[in-house]
């Protein structure tokens, strides 16, 4: 299995709830497609770099999860199709990034 991150810009007038149950959704598809959730961080509030349909800010999720490469395709045509989504983005982590995930998880828990 392949290690994924996936970075995604909810709408804003969601609220937090509504918000927090989209990432749920997008979580538990992911289980049921045979993929395992690694970490998971709500970036919150966020102003946009340019405005997407109208809007200038926007709720800022990241997912990471290890799976095969048919379960990215099938989570990004979710994505696609759901009206909450602004915008995502989906890399491969490769073995250093991994390494630097889970350091930096570690820094920010320690100051936490």
């Amino acid at each position: 299995m392949n290690s994924y991150e996936t970075v995604f810009i909810l709408t804003p007038v969601l609220s937090d709830d509504q918000a927090k149950e989209a990432v749920q959704k997008f979580e538990g598809e992911i289980k049921s497609l045979g993929g395992s959730i690694n970490h998971s961080e709500n970036w919150g509030l966020r102003k946009l770099a340019y405005p997407i349909q109208k809007k200038s800010t926007g709720f800022y999720f990241l997912v990471e999860f290890q799976a095969e490469g048919n379960v990215v395709a099938n989570f990004e045509l979710m994505l696609k199709r759901d009206e909450r989504v602004l915008r995502f983005l989906t890399v491969k982590m490769d073995v250093d990034h991994v390494n630097y995930s889970v350091k930096r998880r570690a820094k920010a828990g320690a100051t936490a």
